[in-house]
């Protein structure tokens, strides 16, 4: 990646071919192939004070480390340190407008900072020329190889690193400056949209994890509003069962409210099968959704010595390791699949709504429960047996459990419009980053 060429037999009308490294590419007559090194007037390094001399934290420098810089800008902090704290370490000023870049643990993460700020010895703060370049448009091209610097570049079998000389010979794309700032202008647009949606995103979850917390256990009234809140506190299980919950509902153990036992995923991760059977695993799952795309496949042979654990439509998954308590439900695409140690089926019975059981795992008075007998000093895991005992509030009328599954399905569906939104603007974003800093596609610079 570091041996630049040209060649001057191009592979379509108006570009150039460069090899960058094993790679060749066309680009556009105009621009240029350089190093970060030739567009850069300094680069600077950074250090961490001492962490356990109070003197020299709480003061009123921004600090940061590798691990939370994110670009494209970066207007964040890890810490504050004191002006004795700088000067006392190998800490050091970076300018606001700088890129940071992260040369150890994480390597490549990249933004240019909204602010001056001190940086760890993680970083490497790199001031620009910008007679010659567009900051933002350096950040943005650093961001596209992003993947690509930290295959070539990482070095270490504990802690990965970069050195200065690889960081300043990494190879630049350049386009003339207009045309960089063009660029800059529309990447900047998606990405504005992208935090916009963030944003309400957030706010949607708010909102949903509001309903789903009212709603559970207050229940809904036979006049559809929200039932008063009761005076209590459920904590562990006796407490629950002595709880005031609304009239018509009743505690019951998660085991009492399904068809068949709680039962443990037991498929055991091994060589992808391309077209074989989908199997969940704890990583697949989130708060917010469960992956469908990329699962891994074993085999049918495989599968049926493990139908135990197979899941069907409608049927829960939860993680009872690591993200222990994180529970979704089983979609069409997945009848039929299985789950890896690490997860769970939960089988519902006709005594409770599939949906109503799903929103009761997530609410907070569940959600406490939970962690109240999950146990663990490497990971966090809850035994089948506890969780099979964890109890679960709800009505006794499906009709009424019914009517909360509606409210908090119509917050979910907006949820899940809103990240459906999101996934297009960053797949939208992927392109144009390709187009652009290709030169595939040009702007115009006016």
């Amino acid at each position: 990646m570091s041996q630049i060429s040209s060649d001057s037999n191009p592979s379509r009308e108006g570009h150039q071919i460069v090899q960058i490294g094993p790679e060749k590419l066309a680009i556009p007559k105009e621009w240029t192939v350089t190093t970060i090194d030739e567009v850069a007037s300094r680069f600077i390094s950074g250090g961490t004070p001492d962490s356990d001399n109070e003197d020299y934290w709480g003061g009123s420098i921004p600090w940061t480390t590798c691990a939370v810089v994110e670009g494209p800008q970066f207007d964040g902090e890890k810490d504050f340190i004191t002006k004795k704290g700088l000067e006392s370490s190998s800490a050091s000023l970076v300018p606001e407008g700088s890129i940071l870049f992260g040369t150890r643990v994480n390597v490549a993460n990249v933004g240019r900072t909204t602010k001056e700020i001190a940086i760890s010895q993680d970083l490497t703060g790199i001031v620009l020329d910008e007679e010659r370049v567009d900051p933002d448009f350096v950040t943005w091209y650093l961001l596209f190889n992003q993947s690509k610097i930290r295959d070539r570049y990482s070095q270490g079998s504990t802690i990965q690193g970069m050195i200065t000389s690889d960081l300043k010979s990494l190879p630049l794309l350049l386009p003339p400056l207009s045309e960089q700032r063009r660029i800059v202008e529309v990447l900047s647009k998606i990405e504005e949209q992208i935090q916009q949606t963030n944003k309400i995103i957030d706010r949607t979850e708010d909102i949903e994890r509001g309903l789903l917390n009212d709603f559970i256990p207050r229940g809904i009234s036979e006049q559809g509003k929200l039932r008063p809140s009761p005076n209590s506190n459920p904590g562990l299980y006796d407490e629950v069962r002595r709880c005031k919950i609304p009239s018509g509902w009743e505690v019951s153990s998660l085991q009492e409210l399904c068809q068949e036992d709680v039962t443990y995923g037991i498929v055991q991760a091994g060589p992808h099968v391309e077209d074989g059977i989908p199997y969940i695993k704890t990583g697949d799952m989130t708060d917010g959704e469960l992956k469908l795309e990329g699962l891994s496949r074993t085999s049918s042979e495989i599968a049926e010595d493990y139908s135990r654990s197979e899941i069907r439509e409608g049927e829960l998954v939860i993680a009872i390791r690591a993200t222990v308590g994180v529970v979704h439900q089983v979609p069409p695409e997945l009848d039929g699949g299985n789950l890896t140690q690490g997860t769970a089926r939960i089988s519902p019975d006709d005594s409770i709504d599939n949906r109503y059981l799903l929103w009761a795992i997530r609410s907070n008075v569940v959600q406490s429960l939970i962690d109240a007998r999950t146990k663990g000093s490497t990971f966090n895991e809850i035994t089948l047996g506890a969780l099979r005992k964890v109890p679960i509030p709800h009505p006794t009328s499906l009709k009424e459990q019914k009517k909360i599954t509606e409210r908090l399905d119509s917050a979910s569906k907006k949820l899940d419009e809103e990240r459906s939104y999101m996934r297009e603007l960053k797949n939208v974003k992927r392109g144009l980053m390709q187009d652009l800093l290709t030169g595939k596609v040009r702007v115009n610079p006016e």
